[in-house]
C-alpha cells in the first residue's frame, strides 16, 4: 500500500440535453447528422435476424497467415494492436443465467471473422456473490466462458464491485449483493454521501475499505476473497491462456474515482459534479489529517456548488479567488485525491496476491472526465478525486506511479474516439488534450496503456480518433536499431450490439480492426506483437507519499500525429456509407 491519497464510462452527451454521459457529445450544430444518426448505446442482446449469414463471416476461426515471413511485416507487428469487444451488461442475467447462448455463439463467430482478438465482460460482484456472504456461484460465467473459448477468442474479465444500472448508458440494473445493501441499510455512511447527505449505493464507500462492518469482514477483505475464488473455479480458464486481463473494478462503473456525477443524483452533462466524502467514515479521516497538520478549524468544503452548476457558480471552484487556490482548498484536494490513490493501491495488492504467478495482466480503468478541462480550476475532475490543473500539477501520474508498482498493472482510459471538435464550447472541454495527458503519464512511468470508446459509434471519424490514439505516431518502419513505435497495449469497443453486426456498421468495424492490426492478419500470439503473456510477479514495495507526490510534476505530453496513418476513410466514404445505408434500409 502506499505510504502515508467514468458508462459506465464516462460517455458524450448534447450541451443541455440529457443523454448518456460523460463524454461530451457534440451539439447537433457541430456533429454531423449521419454521426448523431449512430451515436447510441446499445447493450441488450443482438437477435439472429440481425445477422446476415455468409461461409466467411461463419466461419469460428478465420485461418491466420502461417508465418509472418516478410520483413517488413515481422517490423510492423511491433505496430499491431488487439482489439476487444465489451459483451452486453446483462449477458449474465440478474438469476445467474447465461442469456440466450445460441445467439451469443453467433455473434461472437462474426467478431473472429472480422478479426477480433477478444472480448471483455463484467463479472458481477452482486450476482456472483448475491446468495449470502462467501457464497459465490460461478456456473453461468464458466458458461460463458467456455462459449468464448470454443469461438477461438481471449477474454479480459472485469471483478466489477459495483453496481450496474446508476451510470449513464446503464439499461439494465444490477444491484450490489442484498447483504451488502442490507448493511447499509442500518448504517448508511457505508456509501459514498454528498455535502447535502444523499447516499450514493452504487458502490462502498472507500472509508470502509478497513473496517469490518460486513459480517466481520472488511469491504477490502471481501473483494480480495471474491477474487481469490474467481481464481480457484476459473484456475482452468486461468491455465489455458483464454484469461489475458484481470480490470480490478475500483469504484464507480469499475473506474478509480468517486461518484460525483451520477444520473441518480439528477446529474446532467457538464454539470461539476460534487464531492462525496461526507459520509462519517471519511469525514472522521478528513478532521484527523486536519488536526494532525495544525488546523483543526479546518471542515470539508461546504462552497463547492450543486451538482449541475458550472465552476463559476460556486466559490470553490472560480477561476479567480477560488478556494481551490487556497492553503485550506489544497490541503482538502490533496487529501481527497490521495484517499483515492490509497484506496486503488490496496485493492490492486489484494488482486496482485489473489492473481500471483497466473499468466495475465492486471488493469484498472481512469475515466476520461473532460469537461470543464479548458477551465482553470478542472472542476469535474477534481470532484472525481483526479487533483489535476494545468501547468500546475499532473493529476494522472500519481495513478500511472501506483499502478507501476503492481507489476506494471494497465492503465485503461476512456473517451478515445472522441474529437474536440464535437464538443459544445460552453462545456471547456478536451478530451482531445486530456487522452494524450492521461496515455503520456502511463508510457513515463513505464506502464502499458490502453484504451476505450466513451459510445458506442459507428462512424469512420470516431474509428480513425481511435486509431490515432491507439498509434499516436503511426505505424512504424522498424528499421534495424529502430525503437518499437508507441502505441497502446489493447483497444476495447463498447459494445456488442445488434447495430455493429448490422450491415454497414459491421463492414466498417472490419475495417477498423484491420487497421488497428496494422493491416496484418489476425495474429493469435500476444508475444509475436510484443505483448507476452508471462506470470504475474508480485507487487514491489510500498511507495512513500513524497515519492508518490513527485509524480504530479506537470510534464508536456508526448506528441501525437494530427491524423492516424491507417485511416478507415472519410468525408467521401461516409458519404457513400450513407448512400449503402438507404439502399439497404429502403430494399432491407
Amino acid at each position: 500500500m502506499l505510504g502515508s491519497s467514468p458508462s459506465s464510462q464516462v460517455k458524450p452527451q448534447q450541451w443541455a440535453v440529457r443523454r448518456r454521459s460523460c463524454a461530451a457529445s457534440s451539439s447537433p450544430a457541430v456533429l454531423p447528422a449521419p454521426v448523431v444518426a449512430v451515436a447510441r448505446r446499445t447493450v441488450a442482446s443482438a437477435p439472429l435476424r440481425a445477422i446476415t449469414e455468409s461461409a466467411e463471416e461463419t466461419s469460428p476461426l478465420p485461418q491466420p497467415s502461417p508465418l509472418f515471413a516478410d520483413d517488413d511485416e515481422e517490423a510492423r507487428l511491433a505496430s499491431y494492436v488487439p482489439v476487444y469487444v465489451m459483451l452486453p451488461l446483462e449477458v449474465v442475467t440478474t438469476e445467474n443465467e447465461l442469456e440466450d447462448a445460441a445467439a451469443l455463439r453467433a455473434q461472437l463467430r462474426r467478431l473472429r471473422a472480422a478479426g477480433v482478438d477478444g472480448v471483455m465482460v463484467d463479472v458481477w460482484w452482486g450476482i456472483v456473490e448475491g446468495a449470502g456472504p462467501s457464497r459465490y456461484e460461478w456456473r453461468a460465467y464458466r458458461e460463458l466462458f467456455g462459449v468464448v473459448q470454443a469461438e477461438g477468442l481471449k477474454l479480459q474479465a472485469i471483478m466489477s464491485f459495483h453496481a450496474c444500472g446508476g451510470n449513464v448508458g446503464d439499461a439494465v440494473s444490477i444491484p450490489i449483493p442484498g447483504w451488502v445493501r442490507e448493511v447499509g441499510d442500518g448504517d448508511p455512511d457505508v456509501f459514498y454521501t454528498n455535502p447535502s447527505g444523499a447516499r450514493n449505493r452504487e458502490c462502498l464507500s472507500i472509508g470502509v475499505d478497513d473496517l469490518p462492518l460486513f459480517r466481520g469482514r472488511t469491504a477490502v477483505q471481501v473483494y480480495a476473497e471474491f477474487m481469490r475464488s474467481f481464481r480457484e473455479n476459473m484456475a482452468d480458464f486461468l491455465e489455458s491462456g483464454l484469461i489475458v486481463d484481470i480490470e480490478v473494478g475500483l469504484g464507480p462503473a469499475g473506474e478509480l474515482r468517486y461518484p460525483s456525477y451520477a444520473e441518480t443524483r439528477g446529474w446532467v452533462f457538464p454539470g461539476i459534479g460534487q464531492f462525496q466524502c461526507y459520509d462519517k467514515y471519511l469525514a472522521a479521516d478528513f478532521k484527523a489529517a486536519a488536526t494532525e497538520a495544525g488546523h483543526p478549524e479546518w471542515e470539508l468544503p461546504r462552497d463547492s456548488g450543486e451538482v449541475n452548476d458550472t465552476p463559476e457558480d460556486t466559490g470553490f471552484f472560480a477561476a479567480e479567488g477560488g478556494t481551490y487556490l487556497t492553503e485550506q482548498g489544497r490541503f482538502f484536494l490533496t487529501w481527497y485525491s490521495s484517499m483515492l490513490l490509497q484506496h486503488g493501491d490496496k485493492i490492486l495488492d489484494e488482486a496482485n496476491k489473489a492473481f500471483l504467478g497466473c499468466k495475465v495482466k492486471l488493469a484498472a480503468k481512469v475515466s476520461g472526465i473532460h469537461w470543464w478541462y479548458r477551465h482553470p480550476s478542472h472542476a469535474a475532475e477534481l470532484a472525481a478525486g483526479y487533483y489535476n490543473l494545468a501547468g500546475a500539477r499532473d493529476g494522472y501520474g500519481p495513478v500511472a506511479r501506483v499502478l507501476a508498482r503492481h507489476d506494471g498493472a494497465v492503465l485503461n482510459f476512456t473517451c478515445a474516439e472522441m474529437r474536440d471538435s464535437e464538443q459544445p464550447a460552453e462545456a471547456m472541454s478536451s478530451p482531445e488534450e486530456l487522452v494524450r495527458q492521461a496515455l503520456s503519464a502511463g508510457w513515463r512511468e513505464g506502464i502499458e496503456v490502453a484504451c476505450e470508446n466513451a459510445l458506442s459509434r459507428y462512424d469512420r471519424a470516431g474509428y480513425n480518433q481511435m486509431l490515432l490514439n491507439a498509434r499516436p505516431n503511426g505505424v512504424g518502419g522498424g528499421g534495424a536499431g529502430e525503437p518499437p513505435p508507441r502505441r497502446v497495449a489493447a483497444v476495447t469497443y463498447l459494445r456488442l450490439s445488434e447495430e455493429l453486426l448490422a450491415g454497414n456498421n459491421f463492414r466498417i468495424f472490419r475495417t477498423f480492426v484491420r487497421k488497428m492490426h496494422a493491416d496484418l492478419d489476425y495474429c493469435p500470439d500476444p508475444a509475436r506483437y510484443g505483448r507476452p503473456i508471462r506470470p504475474l510477479e508480485r507487487s514491489a514495495p510500498e511507495i512513500p507519499m513524497e515519492r508518490l507526490l513527485e509524480a504530479t510534476a506537470p510534464a508536456p505530453a508526448f506528441p501525437f500525429d494530427a491524423e492516424t496513418d491507417m485511416s478507415v476513410g472519410g468525408g467521401l466514404a461516409e458519404a457513400i456509407d450513407w448512400v449503402i445505408g438507404k439502399i439497404e434500409w429502403l430494399f432491407g
